[in-house]
């Protein structure tokens, strides 16, 4: 199986828990913060590595206390850094209230960098797909992700926008979805409700992914939280399915759309329909819910539940 070039930052999220978010001048007593190895291409690289589906993180690291962290995790976790900068990392305070909501306040440094010219030496027919992330896209990089994308259309393309969709250069935007494959489709689309909702200027799940897929050509995958998950292929017989969703504690959603994101990447390199994806997907986020940071182990009792 060929690599998937995941593209994007990888980011020490600063966990922090309180049982509500402060009002103004509100005083709150906390835990002691816990520090994880995180951002939007991690957390979908790990999942990728969760189910043994080859990946290679296209991620720099900066400078800095932060940038010091990011690889020390990465040594632990045996990923080589694709590049060090002299730009000093940033961070992303996590703010998880006790019914596990996250509220993000963000610095972004090196991490959200990236050049064409890293990959010059990559050998491209060890890969089949990349993925790109709307924070990233978002950044000042993005035209430069964006012409990557473009130069390799030998590449299946998945696109997350996130949940700053609405920031992102609405010229951009469009980009990503007229970018075509050697197959002639555009880029398989991962979002959530109110993301399909924004871009598509519908409130209707099932008309949102009509109207993206009419775009891309391509299949379309809407996560509904607790309710599951939708998803749509104008190019299959079944076309769109409702795939319900399975009981999750939430203790820290941070990374959960991440990871759903990751094992229906996974799944569909894999050869499985896009319906039987979107269940694994669904069982991911849910046991990703349920902990602090996205790294499944082997051998936990996760693996059992999403494997299952």
């Amino acid at each position: 199986m060929k690599q998937t070039l995941v593209i994007g930052s990888a980011v020490i999220d600063v966990i922090i828990t309180l049982p509500h978010l402060p009002k103004r001048g509100e005083d709150i007593n906390i835990d002691a913060p816990l520090y994880r190895l995180g951002g939007c291409a991690y957390n979908v690289y790990e999942t990728l590595r969760f189910f043994e589906s080859p990946a290679f993180l296209c991620s720099p690291v900066g400078k800095g206390v932060y940038g010091s962290m990011v690889c020390d995790f990465m040594e632990k976790r045996n990923i080589k850094p694709l590049v060090h900068l002299d730009e000093e990392n940033g961070c992303c305070y996590c703010l998880i209230e006790s019914n596990g909501e996250r509220s993000f306040l963000s610095h972004h440094g090196a991490e959200y960098l990236f050049s064409r010219s890293w990959l010059l030496d990559y050998d491209f027919s060890k890969a089949c797909s990349v993925y790109v992330s709307g924070i990233d896209v978002e950044d000042r990089a993005g035209d430069e992700i964006i012409d990557f994308v473009y130069e390799h259309p030998e590449l299946t393309l998945y696109f997350s926008p996130g949940p700053r969709i609405m920031y992102i250069d609405p010229v951009r935007i469009t980009r990503i979805l007229s970018r075509r494959d050697n197959k002639g489709l555009g880029p398989v689309l991962h979002l959530n409700y109110r993301e399909v909702s924004f871009l598509s200027g519908k409130d209707n799940t099932e008309e949102a992914a009509l109207f993206i897929s009419e775009i891309t050509g391509n299949a379309v995958i809407i996560t509904l939280g607790e309710k599951g998950s939708y998803c749509y292929d104008k190019n299959i017989e079944a076309k769109g399915s409702f795939i319900p969703g399975f009981p999750a504690k939430a203790v820290d959603t941070t990374g959960a759309g991440d990871a759903h994101c990751g094992a229906a990447i996974a799944c569909l390199k894999q050869g499985k329909t896009l319906a039987e994806a979107c269940e694994i997907a669904n069982k991911t986020g849910a046991a990703a819910a349920g902990i602090h940071g996205i790294v499944l182990e082997k051998g936990s009792i996760y693996e059992e539940s999403i494997l299952s």
